[in-house]
């Protein structure tokens, strides 16, 4: 395994741990090695203390087995290059065994994905067995990701490429599918008219932080919607696939992407919130607003927040609206999807609340959790409806670890499994999509709407339901 960015945020904080808990449960071969690669100037006992120092806080105490993590350290080396320099990657084939099956994980800026794929070919380090991981962003538009696709493709195969999403890491996510098409008793209920809408939704309490000078230049469609809520989406609103393999699942997806409705200038000013989080309070702590972050322009226009209206145009879906909501500084960390089935055609209980019957709540995170809410009879006389809960309780039910997603997508890199990763034709589709979205808030000119950090956005988020009379689920 060989990471370009070895020493940055993400290495540190995600990869490296992940890679030590595949490691701490027999996931990786026992002769892997990983090295890292930066233009840091550390030799490898300097790389090994910085990974002591910096990532062993990322990983749960008690699974910090000394044995396990001495020969995790054991597994490291480092080489110092510039990415864009071919005479560094000497340096970096000679540290790499002869023979060995390489996998490159790209956790740089994507501007960098062509140098460092022409220079692994110049090398000698790009065969037909290597793989390559690209972490998001590919792109800022559908030109820059066919760009960045070209540039990959003229080295890999698509079947040597991963462009990693981690939400599709997710347990839940990945139960999403079980769910669906394992269990007989929903799909057919899994379509117009039993469903009414759908809502998505990723909450942040978090700000920009450190991010703040590529969060501007991205802004949250970017960042989010245009992959984490799409793919979300997708596996909702999929066909059944004819089976498990990578292109069959991935199939369906894109025919999903495709089917989404595009915006015009009109529906872009009817059905879209964006916002920009001000000052305010989350957890009880003062926080700034987005423009007093540093570096960020003191006029910029750059959403935090978005919230939208869309539809998927198939027999399944007609008509049926799916909700999408993400934003920073908001007043809770949430991640979930929220199916509204609806309402029986006519009730024969006088005093039926004025609520909705069946909703199935699939919960990412904080916590993972999948609730259906089903009408029941009150204890005592008369006919008192409450809703109540079923719950599918992952953590009691099943007893084995529940692994991070990223630590489950580096497994899955290493066994050439490809059906959680993104295939070229789904995210330039995905691309295509978001981009009149983009042009269009350009075209309008407004600036996003202003709303107090520790809130759940701007107002218009919650008339853009109510004009259906529906509200966030939260």
């Amino acid at each position: 395994m060989i990471i370009f960015g070895g020493a940055g945020d993400l290495s540190v904080r995600k990869l490296l741990p992940a890679l030590y808990m595949a490691h701490l449960h027999g996931n990786l071969p026992d002769a892997t090695r990983i090295i890292a690669v930066g233009r840091h100037e550390y030799d490898r006992e300097g790389y090994v203390d910085f990974v002591q120092q910096q990532s062993r806080g990322f990983i749960d105490p008690q699974n910090l087995e000394p044995q396990a993590w001495q020969e995790f350290l054991q597994m490291l080396d480092y080489v110092a290059l510039d990415a864009t320099d071919p005479a560094g990657y000497a340096r970096l084939a000679q540290a790499s065994r002869r023979g060995a099956q390489r996998a490159f994980y790209l956790a740089t800026a994507p501007t960098l994905f062509t140098s460092i794929c022409d220079n692994l070919t110049a090398c000698g380090l790009v065969d037909q067995d290597s793989r390559v991981v690209l972490e998001k962003p590919l792109g800022h538009d559908l030109e820059s990701a066919r760009e960045i696709n070209l540039a990959v493709g003229r080295h890999f195969q698509e079947s040597q490429i991963y462009r990693i999403d981690h939400y599709l890491g997710k347990e839940t996510v990945q139960n999403l599918m079980v769910l669906r098409f394992g269990n007989g008793i929903l799909e057919p209920l899994w379509r117009a008219p039993n469903i009414e809408s759908v809502q998505i939704t990723v909450a942040e309490t978090v700000g920009v932080g450190s991010r703040a000078g590529f969060y501007d230049s991205t802004g949250a469609l970017r960042d989010m919607v245009q992959n984490h809520l799409l793919q979300l989406l997708c596996i909702i609103a999929m066909e059944p696939p004819v089976s498990l393999d990578p292109d069959a699942v991935r199939d369906e997806k894109l025919k999903v992407l495709r089917s989404l409705r595009r915006m015009k200038l009109g529906d872009i000013a009817r059905d879209t919130v964006r916002g920009q989080y001000r000052g305010g309070a989350v957890g009880g702590e003062a926080v700034k607003g987005y423009r007093d972050e540093a570096d960020v322009p003191v006029d910029s226009h750059t959403e935090t927040f978005v919230a939208l209206r869309t539809y998927v145009d198939t027999w399944r879906w007609a008509n049926v609206p799916f909700f999408l909501r993400t934003g920073k500084r908001l007043n809770k960390r949430l991640s979930q999807i929220v199916i509204d089935f609806a309402n029986p055609p006519f009730s024969i209980f006088p005093d039926a609340p004025r609520t909705r019957a069946n909703r199935l709540v699939i919960r990412l995170q904080p916590e993972e959790s999948i609730q259906l809410q089903v009408m029941a009879k009150q204890p005592g006389s008369g006919m008192h409806m409450l809703p109540v809960n079923l719950n599918l309780d992952l953590q009691s039910a099943f007893s084995q670890r529940r692994a991070e997603a990223y630590e489950r997508l580096l497994i899955d890199v290493v066994r050439g499994r490809l059906t959680h990763f993104m295939r070229r034709d789904e995210l330039e589709a995905a691309w295509s999509w978001a981009d009149p979205i983009l042009e269009g808030w350009k075209e309008l000119g407004e600036r996003p709407l202003d709303y107090m950090a520790g809130s759940w956005g701007p107002d218009a988020s919650a008339a853009l339901l109510a004009r259906q009379g529906l509200s966030w689920v939260e």
